[in-house]
């Protein structure tokens, strides 16, 4: 019999190592597209009750094998062990997103959203489902002149609710990569199913495009929901951009560049003001020279609402706190932030245990000012 079981203990480690890297968090002195402790970690941060099913089902086969049995059966058991004790600390991580997205909601803006259980089947059984029966999704329509990059999909409940608002979603990639069916679905459906009409937008990317030209499509984006929300029953007096990373970049300039002309040739007199941004892990710097970056923009806007993960390795989390800051000072509409402990970037791909809590809080937001704007109320 082998002394070191390799069958059962190349798995172990992987886990073991990409458990350690989501542990301790290293992460780089500066914001980075891209940083080798993200690639590591980022699914076992949020996926965590997956690295527990395939420890056990890899320690059931090796005690069945009798691999165990080996001195290095025994050491990599151990590893395992002590792995899963680390995954069962990245789940408890993600439980404290609660307490600090309605901590964030209830200080920014008085919004209250008690404590509610979670769809644990959701998130132990089906985490990698995102879709939803009751809503509808309408796929690859245009709303510019750049073929496949300037597609959008509208998602709506199946029952044609009306008179929700609208929330636009735009993606990540650091305005070189991105698709608009990566980030984000699970919220798009549930706010689908709860009567919104939620739209996902590609844009130009660079190097065939340039700042402004992401900027430029995003406000295209924004007019076409204007002209085409009453089709699919939505409300555009309460239009919400989002988006993830250099998403959450276009979606704070949409907010603070209000239908500024220099971003719209060609569509000056469209109007392309949004009520509200929500931005996930944003990058906020800039994106070419003065002026293009939200930081550079700040001023009296809407409402916002920043979440962003303190073992972020890509998009750092210090950057987001100079930008609420800096916008608290500037902004008389309320800037809310949540500061979920453990989460690193790209939080939003799979229905893990923190992304539900983020959904809860996103549509809590939503439906305060959707409420507020169509009561008319000052405050908005």
């Amino acid at each position: 019999m082998s002394t070191v079981p390799i069958g059962y203990a190349v798995p172990v480690a992987l886990l073991a190592f990409a458990t350690t890297v989501a542990l301790v968090a290293p992460r780089p002195k500066h914001t980075t597209p891209s940083h080798w402790s993200h690639w590591v970690a980022f699914q076992i941060n949020e996926q965590p009750f997956i690295g527990l099913y395939v420890l056990v089902a890899i320690s059931a086969l090796g005690l069945a094998q009798g691999d165990l049995s080996s001195p290095g059966g025994l050491v990599a058991f151990g590893v395992a062990v002590l792995t899963a004790a680390g995954l069962v600390v990245l789940a408890r991580r993600a439980l404290s997103a609660g307490p600090a997205l309605r901590a964030a909601l209830r200080e920014g803006a008085g919004i209250d959203v008690p404590p509610a259980r979670r769809p644990w089947k959701h998130i132990l059984l089906a985490p990698l489902a995102v879709r939803r029966r009751d809503v509808t999704r309408v796929a690859n329509l245009s709303y510019g002149d750049a073929g496949r990059r300037n597609l959008l999909d509208v998602y709506h409940g199946r029952d044609r609710p009306t008179g929700g608002g609208v929330l636009v979603f735009m993606h990540g990639g650091g305005f070189r990569t991105g698709h608009k069916n990566r980030e984000g679905r699970a919220l798009l459906n549930h706010l689908a199913a709860q009567g919104w009409v939620c739209v996902s937008a590609n844009y130009r990317l660079a190097p065939a495009a340039r700042y402004p030209d992401y900027l430029v499509d995003a406000k295209k984006v924004i007019a076409w929901v204007r002209d085409h929300a009453a089709d699919y029953g939505a409300d555009p007096r309460t239009i919400v951009a989002s988006g993830s990373s250099a998403g959450a970049h276009l979606a704070s300039m949409l907010a603070l560049t209000r239908n500024d002309p220099a971003f719209q040739p060609g569509f000056e007199s469209a109007d392309t003001s949004v009520t509200a941004a929500v931005g996930f892990y944003g990058y906020y710097g800039r994106a070419a020279g003065a002026g293009s970056s939200p930081v550079d923009r700040a001023g009296d806007a809407p409402p916002l609402f920043f979440v962003h993960g303190d073992n972020d390795s890509s998009t750092l989390v210090e950057d987001t706190r100079t930008l609420v800051a800096r916008l608290r000072t500037t902004s008389t509409q309320p800037v809310l932030y949540a500061e979920l402990p453990g989460a690193q970037h790209t939080f939003d791909l799979f229905f893990s245990l923190r992304y539900s809590y983020v959904i809860e809080a996103v549509a809590a937001f939503c439906t305060w000012l959707h409420t507020n704007q169509v009561t008319g109320r000052a405050s908005l």
